[in-house]
């Protein structure tokens, strides 16, 4: 199973304002493991940036300056993600960014059954409690200390660590291993104490045994392989 680990920064909190994506951070999965397969990109979005967004992600209007507009990036990006589920913490934020663009270019939108959204699985298992990307780290253990401020490919690579805690992961693949030991200590056992139906036949000729006893007795009385003594 192929999913998409995927986080974006933007400009603000609304596209119907304006509010723009400004970078794309994705993260591929194969059986909920990461590949190593990454899509990055840091985008260009035609307006200025608020100092209020700039103090979460630190993306300047002067550094993004530079950088490919949404229609330059807009179909490696699809062609990335391909037909995958994406998993997105807080997705309907992301998606509704991203459709935003999309839609600007008459591409298709993403829709709602292909997301899954790990704040919405959080909140299921931790009720009450807070459920932020930072939070989900410190209950999981999971090493965020490199994020001193939001980053796509960062915050991507730390939710697929988060994810396989939140399906159980690393309890689930402490359950596995113990059950492959377990079967194959008993295949071992079973192997061990298998019999032979018939035993095989003596390779020693008589002429060899009669010489074995006759070099035992010579021994003496108390010889250590002499019958009865060991």
């Amino acid at each position: 199973m192929r999913e998409i680990i995927l986080d974006t920064e933007t400009t603000g909190l609304d596209p119907s304002t304006g509010d723009r994506v400004v970078e794309i951070g994705a993260v591929e999965l194969l059986d909920h493991l990461p590949t190593g397969r990454t899509f990055h990109v840091y985008i260009n979005p035609e307006r200025d940036m608020p100092r209020e967004a700039e103090a979460v992600h630190g993306l300047s209007s002067a550094f993004l300056r530079d950088k490919p507009v949404f229609a330059a990036i807009a179909q490696p990006f699809l062609d990335f993600i391909g037909d995958a589920t994406l998993v997105i913490h807080n997705a309907s934020f992301d998606v509704a960014f991203l459709n935003a663009e999309l839609g600007f270019l008459r591409l298709p939108s993403i829709p709602p059954e292909r997301v899954v959204d790990t704040l919405h699985i959080a909140r299921q298992k931790h009720p009450g409690a807070a459920n932020s990307l930072d939070a989900l780290c410190r209950r999981y253990g999971v090493d965020n200390s490199k994020r001193t401020k939001h980053g796509a490919l960062l915050d991507s690579e730390l939710l697929a660590e988060v994810y396989l805690e939140l399906l159980g992961g690393r309890q689930t693949a402490l359950i596995l291993e113990a059950a492959v030991t377990k079967r194959a200590t008993t295949v071992i056992a079973t192997q061990i104490n298998i019999h032979r139906p018939r035993p095989l036949p003596p390779r020693l000729t008589e002429e060899e045994r009669i010489a074995h006893a006759a070099f035992v007795t010579s021994l003496g009385e108390y010889a250590l392989w002499k019958p009865g003594l060991n």
